[in-house]
Order: C-alpha cells, then sequence, then structure tokens
C-alpha cells in the first residue's frame, strides 16, 4: 500500500469519493464517524495484542456471556470516541447493553465479533458498527473493519456497498463453483448438518460478521447459522452493520426457516438464525435442505 494512502487510513481520514449513486451529506458525515471509531478500535485491539490480560473475563455483558478485557477496552474506546466526535447517538452493545445519550437514533455495536478468534490469533475478528432506528429494516448506515487486515467495508441506504472504496456485489450462483458457509459444531442443527453435506465446499469462520461479508462481497453464495438453542443465535448486535452492507450488495437475509428479519429489533433480548443468500436461485435451490 503507498504511504500516503496507509497514512490516511490510520489517521482516519475517510472519503467516499467511489460512491456513484447521490449519498446525503448527512450519510456521507455518519460513515466518516463510524470510520474513525473503528479506526479508534482496531489501534486499542492491535496495542493490546501483546497483553497478558486481554483475556481476562471483568464482567458479565448485558447479553448474559463473559466480558473479556479486550472487549472492554474496545467498547470503551468506541464511547471515549463517541463523545469526542460530539454525536448524541444513543448505543447498544453487546457488553454494556443500552446506553441513553439523547439521541434519536442508535448505534449498534459488536465492538469484537469473533472474539475468541482473537485471543487465540486467529485472523476472523471485526469491529461491526450500525447506524439506525428500531429494527433491521430501519438500519441506514452498516461499517465493518477486519481487525487484523484492516479491510474495511461499509454502506448506506440506497447508496451501494464498497469495500475500501470499491464497490461490490454478490455473485451469480455456479453449482461448479459453490462455497457456503455454515456455523457447525456440536449446537449446529440438524439443517445445518444437511446444507453442509450438500453444498460443493464449506467453510467456517466463527465471526459472522465477516461470513455474511463474503456473501456480500461475492466470495461466497450463502451463509447459514442456526445453533439447537434459540440462546445460541445471533443478537441485533452481530448482524445489523452486515445486514445493510449484504442488503446494498444485492442480497438477501431470512432467518433459517424463511421468516423475514427487517422487522427484528435493535435490542438484545431475542436472538435469531439467519440464512443469508447472493443469488435468489441458490435460495430457491436450498428450499429443500431448510425444510
Amino acid at each position: 500500500m503507498p504511504t500516503s494512502r496507509r497514512r490516511r487510513r490510520e489517521e482516519g481520514v475517510f472519503s467516499v469519493p467511489y460512491v456513484r449513486r447521490p449519498v446525503p451529506r448527512a450519510s456521507a458525515a455518519d460513515l466518516e464517524v463510524l470510520y474513525r471509531i473503528s479506526v479508534a478500535v482496531h489501534r486499542v485491539v492491535r496495542d493490546a495484542r501483546s497483553s497478558p490480560h486481554r483475556a481476562d473475563v471483568v464482567a458479565m455483558g448485558a447479553d448474559g456471556t463473559p466480558t473479556e478485557e479486550l472487549d472492554r477496552l474496545a467498547e470503551g474506546e468506541i464511547l471515549r470516541t463517541l463523545d469526542a466526535e460530539g454525536v448524541d447517538w444513543d448505543l447498544l452493545s453487546e457488553e454494556i447493553g443500552h446506553v441513553a445519550r439523547g439521541g434519536d437514533r442508535t448505534l449498534v455495536v459488536d465492538p469484537i465479533d469473533g472474539s475468541h478468534n482473537a485471543l487465540r490469533n486467529l485472523p476472523y475478528f471485526t469491529v461491526s458498527l450500525a447506524l439506525g432506528k428500531k429494527d433491521l429494516g430501519g438500519v441506514e448506515a452498516g461499517l465493518i473493519r477486519d481487525l487484523h487486515h484492516g479491510t474495511t467495508w461499509w454502506a448506506t441506504r440506497g447508496g451501494g456497498a464498497f469495500c475500501d472504496g470499491r464497490p461490490i456485489r454478490t455473485r451469480p450462483w455456479n453449482l461448479r463453483t459453490e462455497t457456503v458457509y455454515v456455523n457447525l459444531g456440536r449446537n449446529a442443527t440438524e439443517r445445518s448438518i444437511r446444507l453442509a453435506g450438500r453444498a460443493r465446499r464449506v467453510r467456517s469462520l466463527g465471526c459472522a460478521s465477516q461470513e455474511l461479508l463474503m456473501v456480500a462481497q461475492g466470495s461466497a453464495d450463502a451463509f447459514l447459522f442456526e445453533n439447537d438453542a434459540e440462546s445460541r443465535n445471533l443478537r441485533a448486535t452481530d448482524v445489523a452493520a452486515a445486514y445493510r452492507i449484504l442488503r446494498e450488495a444485492g442480497g438477501g437475509l431470512s432467518d433459517a426457516k424463511g421468516g423475514a428479519l427487517e422487522s427484528f429489533p435493535l435490542h438484545l433480548e431475542r436472538r435469531t438464525s439467519i440464512f443469508a443468500w447472493g443469488d435468489p436461485e441458490f435460495k430457491k435451490a436450498a428450499e429443500e435442505y431448510r425444510a
């Protein structure tokens, strides 16, 4: 990467020169803030890489799961950056829960999606940031940053989807090159196992936001996440940003049974399975696996 481009990325200077359709100025400004938050989180995670305490459990999160020190550091940096930016967005994070800050929109955050990967030095973990109101259908902007490589994906409603400034689109389904991401393991449902057994190629990263991005950018045809207990499925914080990016890239998202998710609420009380696809033809072909 040229030095000037690297410096711009590290300093958080962000523009959207490749957007072909008009984007409202407010949306561009929102993306600027989301990008600077992601850079700040990336810096904190990078600096904590050698800390012997980064995996220490320091609290119980609002979602009922343990909060490690690394998650706490990332979430704290998000709050500090919001204050420094002077925006009044409310905050919803899986660690701290809902924080009212006087705004009419909510920043939905997973400070580190793929925490287990991050703590085990596996290169699949992100910070996921979505801005919107009420439910997934109300998400206006989403930005996800790969906290290992620094790659950044973003989208705004009606403004297209991008990866490091380049437009991305889902790909046509081709049986010969079919690649599907499936959440597996001992808690996976029979539906997940059936799909994995029929697909041409199967991958699993342990980072739902990144797996959804693989569908959005045309690297994969679908992603299925469904565990046998509802309490092991995904929250709005896990999928809100990727939802907007996937939809703007031409893909679709439902629960594992085909139920719509546009009205899935932006809070932590509910969880859902997800089935994402790039080409509607794949969705049709997969109906028998999901029955």
